[in-house]
């Protein structure tokens, strides 16, 4: 029995390959990402050592406990988009 040309699939053929390489970051990147981390530690050492947590922003007491972890997290952000 003959085939029919109309029912016949196309081959298959693979979609393009992406040739754009992701873009390189800036060169600022990494020591901003440092100095926060490194920053915020120091922030962290201060308030454990100044009695009654009252430094490095004396009006918010134990708060700076959370500043100094959100700077800490923030440069952990930023590592993680470093290429």
């Amino acid at each position: 029995m003959p085939e029919s040309k109309s029912r016949k699939k196309a081959t298959y053929t693979p979609p393009p390959a992406k040739a754009s390489a992701p873009k390189p970051l800036p060169r600022w990147f990494l020591p901003v990402a440092l100095g926060l981390m490194i920053f915020g530690l120091l922030w962290l050492v201060v308030t454990y050592l100044s009695p009654g947590a009252a430094y490095p922003i004396p009006g918010i007491g134990q708060w700076n406990l959370g500043v100094g972890f959100a700077i800490i997290i923030v440069g952990f952000g930023m590592f993680s988009r470093w290429r």
